[in-house]
């Protein structure tokens, strides 16, 4: 069941960064298009790059899930098949580690508890906690940051959920580890 979630948000994980991928390419274009013609739109700039952003962190996601990451094999290669399974089965776990850990950090960042005990009212949540995060507009777009910082904690639910779903499916018995010769 883990494992069809994780295909599932993967596979919507390629489409929206496909999508933000052409849409960073049809905002370049158009800001080359209007610069070129004396009218330059303020906003473009920002908004490519905030497109770019969630690009990288959906695309990352997907690149976890699927291991296929750059990685320097010369010393792995060098192990036999069992020692290469214990340490990709490390692998998975720094990973759900990493992504536990970023996913703990953003919910202390976006802290919703106190923001909800504060009636949501900002004055008093920035008050009580000193986190101006939901305060903070961005330059030309007039958002909210919280909104674009949003792909932070996106993505480490995602790649919990990914990383997760490779360890379970790696700690499945394998011939090497049953005494079976590959």
């Amino acid at each position: 069941m883990l494992k069809a979630v994780s295909n599932l948000i993967a596979r919507a994980e390629v489409v929206v960064a496909a999508s933000l991928a052409g849409a960073v390419t049809l905002l370049v274009l158009l800001n080359i298009v209007s610069r070129a013609a004396g009218h330059a739109i303020y906003w473009v700039d920002e908004l490519a790059i905030y497109c770019m952003v969630w690009m990288t962190f959906f695309t990352t996601s997907v690149l976890l899930k699927k291991r296929q990451c750059v990685a320097v094999t010369i010393l792995t290669d060098y192990f036999n098949a069992e020692i290469r399974y214990w340490l990709a089965l490390f692998s998975d776990l720094m990973v759900l580690f990493f992504a536990l850990f970023l996913f703990w950090l953003c919910w202390n960042w976006y802290d919703p508890f106190t923001l909800y005990q504060s009636g949501f009212d900002l004055q008093a949540f920035q008050g009580e906690t000193f986190n101006f995060m939901y305060a903070e507009n961005t330059n030309t777009l007039g958002l909210k940051k919280f909104w674009i910082w949003l792909a932070l904690p996106l993505f480490a639910f995602s790649l919990s959920l990914h990383a997760l779903s490779n360890l379970l499916e790696n700690l499945r018995p394998t011939p090497v580890l049953a005494g079976e010769t590959l």
